[in-house]
């Protein structure tokens, strides 16, 4: 189905749960965040009544995000009954990684297409003060049991933090010369209640560029919402989303649906369409609103220009 601005709907995000087994500085605050109750949670029936519903509309890619999706129990069961749902051709998940280790497998064999994993920094020290939680190691081991579960193509997200990640871009790059994965840099996005980032910390994708000036575009030159490079003669490529420096507001094909049944047309913006509790054509024609009222554009985002998205990281899946 088309929107008011003739892009094509067909990526369709569910936030299964809007906890976390980390506490990332960029999504939570430092105390940890006010938990939904398991009743005002979209049970597994109603998710899969929602996608039916959905890709009667022609949605045919699903993204379970969270939270942390592979928190929520039973997730596997859920990804082989979507998977099965007529007309739905990929199903992929972004995930911190720390589970992927004991369930990797399970969910490759549940019909998962790929994953993408979090990896913000390859130092240790670094990689525990901005998960509050987490261990690299923990993350590593979670990238090499999806490689040896066949969960690719594989795609890493960094999000870009002036001044505490921005010394390791040519060695984030450099995963990309012995790895067939896609190492997806992304702007730092002012959103939610989390730490105050000064201006510093909002530095452009362009950044990535000027470290590894090797990189070169490649002739199929986007991946959604990622320009790509790469490395000469390397088997892995390097994506760039810019969302406040280059919106791609223009190309964008998806909606958001939130662990507590709310359609959000877009991630930057508060508007918010209550698809639980409705059925049959209610619920389709809730869907159909929900893509109707989806933006041209979100508001300008900056260091002193703040999302309009009403929830925390955690709440949308991003």
């Amino acid at each position: 189905m088309k929107d008011r601005y003739g892009r094509e709907i067909d990526y369709l995000r569910i936030s299964l749960t809007d906890l976390c087994n980390l506490r990332c500085i960029y999504c939570m605050p430092p105390e940890g965040i006010s938990k939904l109750q398991r009743k005002e949670i979209l049970t597994f029936e109603e998710i899969i009544e929602i996608v039916t519903a959905a890709a009667s509309l022609g949605i045919t890619k699903l993204r379970l995000t969270g939270g942390e999706p592979l928190v929520r129990r039973g997730v596997t069961e859920l990804i082989r009954a979507l998977r099965a749902i007529p007309g739905i051709r990929e199903l992929t998940l972004t995930t911190n990684g720390l589970l992927l280790p004991e369930m990797a497998q399970d969910l490759k064999a549940a019909g998962l297409s790929r994953v993408n994993i979090s990896l913000d920094t390859l130092n240790a020290e670094k990689y525990s003060r901005i998960t509050r939680l987490g261990t690299l190691d923990q993350a590593l081991n979670g990238i090499r049991a999806a490689q040896q579960a066949g969960l690719s193509p594989i795609k890493i997200n960094t999000v870009l933090l002036g001044g505490i990640n921005d010394d390791e871009i040519p060695a984030l790059v450099d995963l990309t010369r012995e790895h067939s994965v896609e190492l997806r840099f992304i702007e730092l996005m002012p959103i939610g209640c989390v730490v105050p980032f000064g201006p510093e910390a909002y530095i452009p994708a362009s950044t990535v560029l000027e470290r590894v000036p090797a990189l070169q575009p490649l002739e199929n030159a986007r991946s959604g919402v990622a320009q790509l490079y790469a490395l000469p003669n390397a088997p892995g490529r390097v994506g760039l989303i810019s969302p406040l420096s280059c919106s791609f507001c223009s190309e964008c094909n998806r909606i958001r649906l939130t662990a507590d049944g709310y359609l959000k047309p877009c991630l930057h913006s508060d508007k918010e369409i209550l698809l639980r509790g409705k059925h049959g054509d209610a619920l389709t024609e809730a869907l159909k609103a929900g893509i109707c009222a989806k933006p041209q554009a979100h508001s300008t985002l900056s260091a002193n220009e703040r999302s309009d998205a009403g929830r925390n990281m955690n709440e949308i899946g991003g």
